[in-house]
């Protein structure tokens, strides 16, 4: 008897050794569980304790290094994908989804996804209103739900766009998980698979385990994503307001040396003209008066151009577009540098334009015409035709100036519709430029939508063509 029961004393002390073992946190632990008695049953019990706890705690373990990996991404898509590379230990899926609540929680949009298969037919920016939705419900319960046949369900409620989307893409199965961080609704984590009856309690349950951090890692990830957009958007502000800067440096720069010898010259002939002692003919008088003229016309010009680079550039010039016949712009086009081309007897010709409108400003589209036309006139030898063609493409018109000049290089095809730009070949009647009527040329033709060129061989002449919308952007089919 006595032996009896110095046994049962020797098994229920190591019971009591095994618990204080458990207690520790160590589960890996030998239990006397026979013979079968109360005290082996109870030695059974605390076996199986054991093996659940260090299920429970490796589980607990996975969740933390999770939830850790997750932490380590600051913007808000590293957190997702982080989220979705190593969330499958616990919860299946083939597709992860996540939304975010708008306009004071009444407007939920889809901010980003990523799935096993493509296309994604609910991707980002797809939006739905809150009120009186199956979410709403969700989030005002504040638990996950489960639909283990998404085309069951999709056959109670029709009417579910996104629950369409969804099942078109394949999915079958969906796990809707709220995001509710400090207590505040923030969002949606939506876990799908192609499969039907893939989600059951525990994979809710395993998710309200961490529901609180994840919420709180999400909308972290959230701000820093637009406290980095507005760093973003803010450096190209002030690069930007820099360019603007550097080039309003450059446009005084230019304008203070190209103004000074003619304004100088203006003064030295007026000096000339008022003293009395000098006996001028009718005839110098003429001259001079004609230099003057010349002189301040290419002040004049200068300015202009000057003034028209600065405020394309600054954005403060709003076109105001409207359907115009190409046929009727180019023919005015046309007889207004005639008259400039006849000292050299230079032709320009009109090929025969299609009827047809085109999307323009109509003054900023003359000044390209006269920019593009004068140059052909400038640069092509006394003497020599200039075409003028239109072709109208699907919604676009493409006119070309076609000159017989000296042809450009392509390295300085490179620098042609750039600021101050002067190319080797220079004006065949002794004409003035500035070097900024291409580039205004361009910033028109690029404030209407369009793209300009030249197509050039040395020696062969030139084309300077440009393409512009036919129609309004708001017309467009």
């Amino acid at each position: 008897m006595d032996n009896q029961q110095n046994s049962q004393d020797t098994r229920i002390l190591r019971l009591i050794q095994a618990a204080n073992q458990l207690i520790e946190g160590n589960f890996r632990i030998r239990i006397p569980d026979q013979p079968e008695d109360e005290i082996g049953q109870l030695g059974k019990a605390l076996q199986l304790l054991a093996l659940n706890l260090e299920n429970r705690y490796q589980e607990i373990q996975k969740l933390n290094q999770l939830t850790s990996a997750i932490n380590s991404g600051l913007l808000l898509e590293e957190v997702l994908e982080h989220i979705y590379e190593d969330f499958r230990n616990f919860i299946p899926y083939d597709r992860i989804g996540f939304s975010l609540l708008e306009n004071q929680r009444t407007i939920l949009r889809a901010h980003w996804a990523r799935a096993e298969y493509t296309p994604l037919k609910l991707a980002k920016e797809y939006t739905c209103e809150m009120s009186g939705s199956s979410l709403e419900t969700i989030l005002q319960s504040g638990l996950p739900r489960i639909i283990n046949d998404l085309q069951d369900y999709l056959a109670a409620k029709p009417s579910s766009e996104s629950t369409r989307l969804m099942v078109e893409e394949g999915v079958r199965s969906s796990l809707t998980c709220p995001l509710i961080a400090n207590g505040i609704p923030i969002g949606f984590m939506f876990f799908s698979s192609c499969r039907e009856n893939t989600y059951a309690a525990a994979h809710a349950e395993i998710y309200m385990q961490i529901a609180g951090q994840l919420s709180v890692i999400v909308e972290k990830g959230h701000l820093v994503s637009i406290l980095a957009r507005q760093k973003k958007q803010l450096e190209q502000q002030y690069s930007e307001v820099q360019r603007l800067n550097n080039l309003q440096n450059t446009f005084l720069g230019i304008a203070a040396h190209d103004l000074r010898n003619p304004i100088a010259s203006i003064q030295n002939i007026a000096e000339l003209l008022a003293m009395p002692a000098i006996q001028l003919t009718d005839l110098e008088r003429a001259d001079f008066i004609h230099d003057i003229h010349e002189t301040a016309q290419h002040m004049g010009m200068l300015l202009n151009d000057l003034l028209d680079v600065t405020s394309i550039e600054s954005g403060k010039v709003t076109l105001d577009p409207i359907y115009y016949p190409m046929r009727k712009l180019l023919e005015d086009a046309v007889r207004r540098n005639q008259f400039l081309a006849e000292p050299k007897n230079t032709r320009i010709i009109l090929d025969t334009i299609p009827e047809g409108t085109a999307c323009i400003d109509i003054p900023r589209m003359r000044q390209v015409l006269d920019n593009l036309l004068s140059n052909a006139v400038k640069y092509s030898p006394p003497g020599s035709t200039v075409i003028v063609r239109a072709m109208p493409q699907d919604t676009a018109w493409r006119v070309e100036v076609q000159d017989q000049g000296p042809g450009i290089s392509p390295v300085e095809r490179d620098r042609l519709f750039k600021d101050f730009s002067r190319l080797s070949a220079q004006p065949t009647g002794g004409e003035r430029s500035t070097g900024l009527g291409l580039s205004i040329t361009r910033r028109v033709i690029e404030a209407h939508q369009g793209t300009i060129g030249v197509d050039s061989i040395p020696g062969s002449g030139s084309i300077f063509w440009f393409e512009i919308p036919s129609i309004l952007p708001q017309d467009t089919p």
